[in-house]
């Protein structure tokens, strides 16, 4: 990996995920970045809810120590698997499933989606119902050519990923074949959906910077093509972060459907 890009065992060492929360999460201290977590929401609440994606397993690539990403998706996978890099993000998920005191209050967060849902009072049963649908959560590394190596899983209906290749990644060669890694994980027929941050360098978690790979809609566009899909659609979020958080300049949220073996 290039000199000065962050590597693995820089995240394993300073990647903290309650500074993460602090930070990124609206419902913590900072309301800076609430437009992209809403963004996200609404946009993954129109690919299930509205545009009607479903099936029966969905696999979260790279879901950090966050759950929110899962809320409209547990209405319509009968179960979901939760992945990240790290063991301490991990962790985090494990204590919001498992009602651990300590773990991160996400109730603003699942309120939006029950009101965009029809029902902002039913967010304690979206909680119950996400913890029933989240069936696993294991660890993951998209650089390689089976991201949940050695686990072998069958491909699923749809693979989900947020805000987690272009920091795993150091150049577009390598951001394409990580994106052909967990397009392997869709069987035909099924969807790949990814939200990106946009021309990105770094961002920091507490006193620590992360470099990420500075991507652009066309970028992610034709390697998501490149992996064999079919784009179905795409949407753009332009914003900009405090340079003392990040110097990203926008979102992208991607839908795309892997052919089916008939055509």
């Amino acid at each position: 990996m290039e000199v000065g890009f962050t590597g693995k065992e820089a995240y394993r060492q300073h990647f903290d995920p309650k500074a993460f929360f602090n930070i990124y999460m609206p419902c913590g201290s900072s309301q800076t970045c609430e437009p992209a977590t809403t963004f996200l929401q609404e946009k993954l609440h129109k690919a299930f809810r509205v545009d009607g994606i479903r099936g029966d397993t969905l696999i979260d690539i790279g879901s950090g120590p966050s759950i929110y990403q899962l809320l409209s998706a547990c209405e319509s996978f009968r179960e979901i698997i939760v992945t990240d890099f790290l063991e301490q993000n991990r962790v985090e998920i494990r204590k919001w499933l498992e009602k651990d005191p300590e773990a991160f209050d996400w109730t603003s967060m699942v309120k939006y989606t029950c009101q965009m849902e029809g029902d902002r009072e039913k967010w304690m049963e979206k909680e119950e119902k996400l913890r029933r649908t989240i069936k696993q959560v294991l660890p993951c590394d998209v650089t390689l050519a089976n991201p949940l190596d050695p686990l072998v899983l069958q491909p699923v209906d749809c693979v989900l990923s947020s805000y987690c290749l272009e920091s795993a990644c150091n150049d577009v060669p390598t951001y394409r074949s990580a994106v052909k890694n967990v397009g392997s994980l869709v069987k035909p027929g099924g969807h790949l959906i990814f939200a990106v941050v946009l021309e990105e360098t770094y961002y920091m978690v507490g006193p620590h910077k992360f470099d990420c790979l500075y991507l652009t809609p066309e970028i992610v566009t034709d390697a998501v093509k490149g992996a064999g899909f079919e784009v179905l659609w795409p949407q753009s979020l332009r914003l900009t972060f405090p340079l003392s958080i990040s110097d990203a300049k926008g979102m992208f949220f991607i839908v795309a459907k892997k052919p089916s073996e008939s055509q």
